[in-house]
């Protein structure tokens, strides 16, 4: 059973799997930082000083000047401002994993084939040719 399992997780699309999940991860936390340290503050900026993390809808009967304060106190509170960081770093995240996979596409893209079966014989024979060389048989 071990070694079944040795097999098994060896196998190479099984390690590069892992090998994804990690590089995925990391590649999470970098645009996450992106998002919270380096694009959300001038956004937040130019919306007047903002700070998107700090917007909260105060669900209970007292008033907290901060989320940080609402949580403390234990009350219910609707956090939208950390809710918009999560959207816009799931966008980021989306888009930057888009580009990376159309680029990895574009360096992994088939040539054309240039060569065909002949119906007939299912010969090797080029795509242009109107006659099979190896049977003589027409084709379309």
């Amino acid at each position: 059973m071990l070694k079944e399992f040795k097999e098994f997780a060896m196998r190479g699309s099984v390690v590069d799997l892992a090998v994804g999940v990690i590089i995925g991860a990391a590649f999470g936390k970098m645009v996450s930082s992106l998002v919270e340290d380096v694009m959300m503050p001038p956004i937040g900026r130019l919306l007047g000083h903002v700070d998107f993390s700090g917007l909260f809808i105060n669900l209970g009967e007292k008033s907290y000047e901060t989320l940080a304060a609402a949580k403390a106190a234990g009350a219910p509170t609707l956090n939208y401002g950390l809710f918009l960081n999560a959207l816009i770093n799931f966008l980021i995240v989306a888009f930057c994993v888009f580009l990376v996979v159309q680029q990895v596409n574009r360096w992994t893209k088939k040539p054309a084939p240039t060569t065909k079966e002949c119906p007939q014989c299912a010969m090797t024979i080029p795509m242009a040719a109107k006659r099979c060389g190896h049977c003589t048989a027409q084709l379309a």
